[in-house]
């Protein structure tokens, strides 16, 4: 089932935020490299290396759903399930990459929760197109995801930690529950597609990130998010370690 049609701002909407994360998260990773001393022709190639493979993946992603590939639900196993497999993958690689350690280790932990408040604009833009009939209710705000709390507490957070308050156990609990309100609503998403259809049939249904320009919201911004909080938990623990290591040895 193909989705309502969107007004033009919820189709430019989602395209032009996931360019727009991408293109922060570039300069993101030189400002980054500069901070930890990175030799600059090398930090430049890793940033090119890191949006060729943002192009190459989108335009796959888009091919699939020009051919109507991930909107064959019928199938068993359903193509969008290897979509979703695929987000979660490529989320962990970034965030394991040397363009995420770099951005693990050379940003400040203001700017790795200050990046996810993106979430608080996301979930305004989901809750329009759920208005206008083209997403299901339950994956928003006025249904069963609250993700928005950890868009706009990112903020907080953030300026929280840029004046010194809180430290490492506010990102800690903050970092938390950002993690399990994204789990949350992946798996919403999920029990909403016809495979599952927990919560009904027609309106209910998630089909519509089988389908341009919609296929950016698993595919740039759970994978950012994703591949944030994994950074997050990758610093903290960093952290943690170098402070035990730091400690002297009982006699």
């Amino acid at each position: 089932m193909t989705p309502s049609p969107a007004s033009t701002g919820v189709l430019w909407g989602f395209p032009v935020l996931a360019v727009g994360l991408v293109t922060l998260v570039a300069l993101g990773h030189r400002v980054a490299a500069a901070r930890l001393g990175v030799e600059p022709g090398l930090a430049l190639r890793r940033t090119v290396l890191f949006l060729g493979a943002a192009l190459a993946w989108q335009l796959a992603v888009a091919w699939l759903a020009r051919a109507g590939v991930l909107a064959r639900f019928d199938a068993m196993p359903p193509p969008l399930v290897f979509l979703l497999l695929g987000v979660a993958l490529c989320g962990q690689a970034l965030a394991r990459s040397s363009v995420g350690a770099t951005l693990t280790h050379g940003l400040p932990l203001a700017a790795l929760v200050g990046f996810q408040a993106f979430r608080l604009p996301l979930e305004l833009l989901m809750h329009q197109a759920a208005v206008e009939g083209v997403m299901p209710a339950q994956m928003t705000f006025t249904g069963w995801n609250f993700d928005i709390v950890t868009g706009a507490s990112a903020i907080v957070v953030a300026v929280l930690l840029a004046l010194g308050v809180g430290g490492r156990r506010l990102v800690v609990v903050w970092n938390a529950l950002g993690t399990g309100l994204l789990v949350t609503i992946v798996a919403i998403a999920v029990a909403s597609t016809p495979v599952f259809s927990a919560f009904g049939d027609g309106p209910a249904l998630n089909t519509f990130i089988a389908y341009l320009p919609f296929t950016t919201l698993p595919t740039v911004m759970v994978l950012l998010a994703m591949a944030g909080h994994v950074m997050l938990w990758r610093r903290l623990w960093s952290e943690r370690a170098a402070s035990a290591s730091a400690l002297p040895s009982s006699a």
